[in-house]
């Protein structure tokens, strides 16, 4: 393929200069021809040295496409070339993400415990597997004495309901406490497994008599 290029290019190179010659002759002809003209002063040298000035620039345009045309032939095949690189790094760069992708794959196989999809706990949050427990059944008259309640009840972040100190279900997740009028307000429900809504309305009641 090199020898191929550089033998055209030793080709192109020769005509080249052959055409060169020609449009040397012919700018010397032209020249003497007005020469001539100018010291006769006949026209008609003149004109045949404009006719040998045309000749002239018509060989030099030739010779300009010749060698864009030489030119452009070493362009192309180095943009094939550069074709088949880029072509071939594609395809590196098309199988690294594939076996890269077995590794963030495994870690969250297993390593990403903390993650909701699995199941798993997250630290420092209340999301587990755990059923959470039933609304307790409120009565209208123990919601109207715990609505005016400031007891205060144990709510947990990302639950629906909230308890007593004493509710078994509770463990040792992080609580954050608030009066049971207000965590009915932010739209808290009572649980069933300790019934905080039916006891402080009887300790109200208790209390009052």
């Amino acid at each position: 393929m090199s020898s191929n290029n550089t033998a055209s290019s030793g080709g192109a190179g020769r005509a080249s200069s052959g055409l060169l010659y020609v449009v040397l002759l012919c700018v010397l002809a032209a020249f003497a021809l007005l020469v001539v003209a100018l010291v006769s002063t006949q026209t008609l040298w003149a004109w045949g040295s404009v006719a040998l000035s045309v000749v002239g620039a018509v060989v030099l345009l030739l010779d300009w496409q010749r060698r864009r045309r030489a030119d452009a032939r070493p362009s192309t095949g180095g943009l094939a070339a550069a074709g088949s690189t880029v072509d071939g790094g594609d395809d590196d760069a098309d199988a690294d993400p594939q076996e890269d992708e077995g590794g963030p794959g495994e870690t969250q196989a297993t390593g990403d415990l903390d993650s909701p999809a699995t199941g798993g706990v997250r630290i420092g949050t209340n999301r587990d597997d755990q059923q959470e427990p039933a609304e307790e059944d409120t009565d209208a008259a123990d919601a109207l004495v715990v609505s005016e309640l400031t007891d205060e009840v144990l709510v947990l972040d990302e639950r629906p309901r909230y308890h007593l100190a004493a509710c078994g279900w509770l463990g040792e997740r992080p609580t954050i406490p608030l009066p049971v009028g207000e965590a009915r307000q932010l739209g808290f429900t009572p649980c069933a497994l300790c019934t905080p809504d039916a006891t402080l309305a009887a300790a109200a009641r208790a209390a009052k008599d």
